[in-house]
């Protein structure tokens, strides 16, 4: 599909999981109702808790949210990826952090385990340790797709730039970065950084945030973005619950693709 609608769903999650993923599918259905054939939830859009009350809140996949999510991308026949939420897998203590695309009859086309996480400690500022709950990924995740080629990755991802050209050079046209990104960190890097991941890889960039009041005791960033291949910024959310489209043109992509091919260029490997 050369030109499609696309949605960035911010959402301000808290420790209530039912009504995190009921509130969650009702967004999607808003999205789908705008038009939306692609829908990206934020990340750990199903429970934010602390980091005590993780254990009891990872599931399977398939499981209680994924079968949710599966069942709201076949209802509103768009192809969503499911933010992310905490996975358990049998034989790993810790939870991975996972994003799961489903298409349009509710199939799971892939799933990415989170590679980078967030371990940052600044006294009286933000103290997240995630590697304390949480066990990272190893595998990168491209899938092809009716709408182009979607690369999957996850919020602290953004500041690697290395797993976005390998993205890229996979394929990727379009780049899906389900984030909680700190107010701290992202009053100035959250747009910079994606705007320089869709410029140098001259890929779209859904960017989907959460908002509000984390549980770790500091402001979220909200301004989930939606960003062109030239590094224009489409749509913004700004601050609180929100919905934000913008149309996917693949035509336009191939073109700047065409016009400068930086791509083309590459001498180093990746």
């Amino acid at each position: 599909m050369e030109r499609f609608v696309a949605a960035a769903v911010q959402m301000a999650s808290g420790p209530d999981r039912e009504a995190n993923v009921t509130r969650a599918s009702a967004l999607v259905r808003e999205a789908a109702a705008r038009g939306a054939q692609l829908v990206v939830l934020p990340e750990v859009f199903a429970w934010r808790g602390p980091r005590t009350g993780e254990a009891a809140h990872t599931e399977p996949v398939p499981g209680p949210t994924s079968e949710v999510m599966a069942a709201v991308a076949r209802e509103c026949r768009v192809h969503l990826c499911a933010g992310s939420f905490l996975e358990a897998v049998p034989g790993e203590p810790r939870a991975y952090n996972t994003s799961c695309l489903f298409d349009p009859a509710g199939r799971l086309l892939a799933r990415y385990r989170k590679l980078h996480l967030f371990d940052v400690d600044l006294p009286g500022r933000v103290s997240v340790r995630e590697s304390d709950t949480r066990a990272p990924g190893g595998d990168l995740v491209t899938v092809a797709t009716a709408l182009g080629t979607l690369g999957l990755s996850i919020c602290y991802d953004l500041r690697f730039p290395e797993l976005y050209r390998q993205l890229a050079a996979r394929g990727a046209e379009i780049l899906l970065v389900p984030s909680a990104f700190t107010f701290f960190t992202g009053a100035l890097h959250w747009e910079v950084l994606c705007r320089a991941r869709a410029i140098e890889n001259q890929c779209y960039v859904i960017a989907p945030d959460q908002a509000g009041a984390s549980p770790h005791g500091f402001a979220d960033h909200g301004d989930s973005l939606i960003v062109d291949p030239w590094g224009r910024v489409l749509a913004r959310a700004g601050e609180g619950e929100a919905v934000v489209t913008a149309e996917v043109d693949r035509t336009y992509l191939a073109r700047v693709r065409r016009e400068l091919p930086s791509l083309a260029h590459r001498r180093l490997p990746v």
